[in-house]
């Protein structure tokens, strides 16, 4: 039923979307256009050197996926009027005031029609420069929302951040415990500044710069409470929003890790290797045969249909809800009503496997074996004292 009522709700609507040419936005952008075709514009901020660019991006990266296929086929010789009549790249960055959006005539037709402003450009680099990641995930989401404060018609500001912003305590976590209101956040930018402008006097090689850079902002995060970069500075992005949003409606989407279509537009599609991906494509090539864990935790996976369609409802819901001062927050998950577990993972992807055997690069098949969780780090220290260490010394 929300999904039916948000169908209508999209009709004749204008949207901005940030991180168009992401993951998560192209799924977004593909599901507004099937659903319902007669909205009135997808403005969709891409980086590039000028509107033309942004255009080629938006075909390259985006329209011509096979993420599209169902819309392409259901519209026939159509298509492409449809996105050309629908969808909008403009050539911008979030990391600059005004979304760095130099055609002044666009800017200014944008702010007068745009409705809704969906964030979803991010860092997700657990160990991005510290520069680099504020630029985007902090002080980006902030020049979005002052971006959309100045639309003369926005009624929403839909923020995708992260489920991991809560760190790592454990058990039930109350929303006010990471209100970090004494947070000074533009002293932590300060401080990047002040520690990049030292590397470059120094006058080191641009790859030690990055690497210094690098570990500085595992430092700060690791230092104010949070395991890594990404979830600090995403965290401190929707500190920023909370502080500055005004009466603009604030809705922030906290997925946990997203994964390929469960059902739309057809099961299965994914674009690179993501997250858990990255293991389970190690483990079918044989290179991954171990690793600690407990075999009960939660993986919490959701599928990014899933994900896209908690935006599309928020958004219908939310809409223009100015009565509420306080933000809404939707976490997006799964492991506290269908957990996958680690368990799980294995079994399914040792099935997998050995039905569908990866083939290497001289055409053999790798035989993939169970993978060997153990339950401590000290058993996995062991193993691979025993495993490599030793053998090697012994070579030696």
């Amino acid at each position: 039923m929300e999904l039916d009522n948000a169908v209508k709700f999209f009709q004749g609507k204008t949207i901005l979307i940030t991180g168009a040419t992401g993951f998560l936005a192209k799924v977004f952008v593909e599901k507004i256009l099937r659903i319902q075709p007669n909205v009135n514009k997808l403005y969709l901020l891409v980086r590039a050197s000028n509107n033309k660019s942004a255009k080629q991006r938006l075909y390259d990266e985006i329209i011509s996926k096979e993420l599209f296929k169902i819309l392409r086929n259901n519209w026939g010789s159509k298509f492409d009027a449809l996105i050309s009549n629908k969808v909008k790249a403009v050539a911008g960055d979030i990391s600059f005031e005004n979304l760095g959006l130099n055609d002044s005539e666009l800017r200014e037709e944008m702010q007068k029609e745009i409705q809704i402003i969906v964030n979803v450009a991010a860092s997700t680099d657990f160990s991005e420069r510290y520069d680099d990641a504020l630029d985007i995930n902090t002080f980006g989401a902030f020049n979005v929302l002052n971006f959309g404060k100045k639309c003369d018609k926005v009624k929403l500001f839909l923020h995708i951040s992260t489920a991991y912003v809560c760190g790592e305590e454990i058990g039930i976590i109350l929303e006010k415990l990471k209100r970090r209101n004494d947070m000074n956040i533009f002293e932590e930018k300060r401080l990047a500044e002040e520690q990049l402008s030292q590397l470059q006097n120094q006058c080191i090689p641009d790859k030690a710069i990055t690497s210094s850079m690098k570990e500085f902002g595992l430092e700060r995060a690791k230092l104010n409470g949070w395991p890594n970069t990404y979830v600090f500075t995403k965290a401190m992005g929707e500190m920023l929003l909370e502080r500055f949003k005004g009466d603009l409606p604030l809705v922030i989407i906290r997925p946990t890790i997203i994964a390929s279509t469960y059902k739309q537009p057809f099961p299965g599609w994914i674009e690179g290797v993501r997250t858990i991906d990255s293991v389970l494509v190690n483990y079918g090539k044989g290179k991954l045969t171990c690793f600690p864990g407990n075999l009960n935790s939660a993986l919490d996976v959701i599928p990014v249909d899933m994900v896209v369609n908690v935006m599309v409802v928020a958004i219908e819901v939310h809409y223009a809800q100015h009565q509420y001062s306080c933000e809404t927050i939707y976490h997006v998950g799964t492991s506290s009503k269908n957990p996958l577990k680690l368990s799980d993972l294995r079994n399914l992807s040792h099935y997998y496997f050995t039905k569908n055997p990866w083939i290497d690069t001289n055409g053999q098949k790798v035989e993939a074996g169970k993978l060997i969780v153990f339950s401590t780090i000290n058993r996995f220290f062991l193993y691979m004292k025993i495993k490599y260490v030793l053998p090697l010394k012994v070579c030696s």
